[in-house]
């Protein structure tokens, strides 16, 4: 049985940008977090959700957005959140949470080459997290399960390909033949009628001839039997 991958999903709590209201962006955030502490998923995403309308360029709302919205297996809609993230984020280990749960991603949809690329970034930023060495070397592992069976399906439907055509093949043979065989039949009607009438004709000169033997035959025979009667 397949192990689980490690599924790294945490929220973090930073107090805004001073361009922006803090009191209201870190309001949302602490409710949102005490909703999706609670598995109150749904209430967390409003709640971040709010705090994003305030702070659009707030990279901790939209992590914890996306966590989420994985929580509720809204799989692109977290992947969105995630890498709008990506695209603010400056801390190094905030990026690798980010690439490990968009890897988690492509996993759960069996899109294993690229979780395996994904995966390889988020080892670049943070090499030291042991559960994305483990879900890329999982990941590893289901790719090339995934290219054997797709290798061993591909050679079945050429095999089967090639049996249906070598058939096909045999098939038109055949219909040519008979397609053929009809044509002529079609096509020299009286040709064939002269032959049925030449083979019926030789037949019976045959007979005559072989009746015209036996009688020579027996005149012949009685007339050598007349020679050798003695006159008593």
């Amino acid at each position: 049985m397949t192990k689980k991958f490690f599924v790294f999903l945490s929220f973090v709590i930073v107090f805004g940008s001073p361009a922006f209201s803090q009191k209201e962006v870190r309001k949302e955030l602490r409710k949102g977090n005490k909703d999706y502490k609670r598995e109150k998923y749904t209430e967390a995403e409003i709640a971040y959700r709010k705090a994003l309308e305030v702070n659009p360029r707030s990279t901790d709302a939209a992590y914890n957005l996306g966590n989420t919205l994985y929580k509720q297996s809204k799989f692109p809609e977290a992947t969105q959140q995630y890498e709008a993230a990506l695209s603010q984020e400056k801390d190094r280990g905030m990026a690798a949470a980010d690439f490990h749960n968009i890897g988690n991603i492509f996993m759960s949809n069996k899109d294993y080459q690229k979780s395996v690329e994904t995966y390889k970034k988020s080892l670049r930023l943070n090499p030291n997290d042991d559960e994305t060495r483990y879900n890329l070397a999982l990941a590893q592992k289901l790719l090339e399960n995934q290219q054997n069976q797709d290798q061993n399906n591909d050679k079945d439907k050429d095999k089967q390909d090639q049996n249906k055509d070598e058939q096909q093949k045999q098939d038109q043979q055949k219909q040519d033949q008979q397609d053929k065989k009809d044509q002529q039949q079609q096509q020299n009607p009286n040709e064939m009628q002269k032959e049925n009438a030449e083979q019926m004709l030789d037949a019976m000169m045959q007979n005559e001839r072989n009746t015209q033997e036996k009688v020579k035959a027996e005149q012949a025979r009685q007339q050598k039997q007349r020679k050798t009667e003695k006159n008593w």
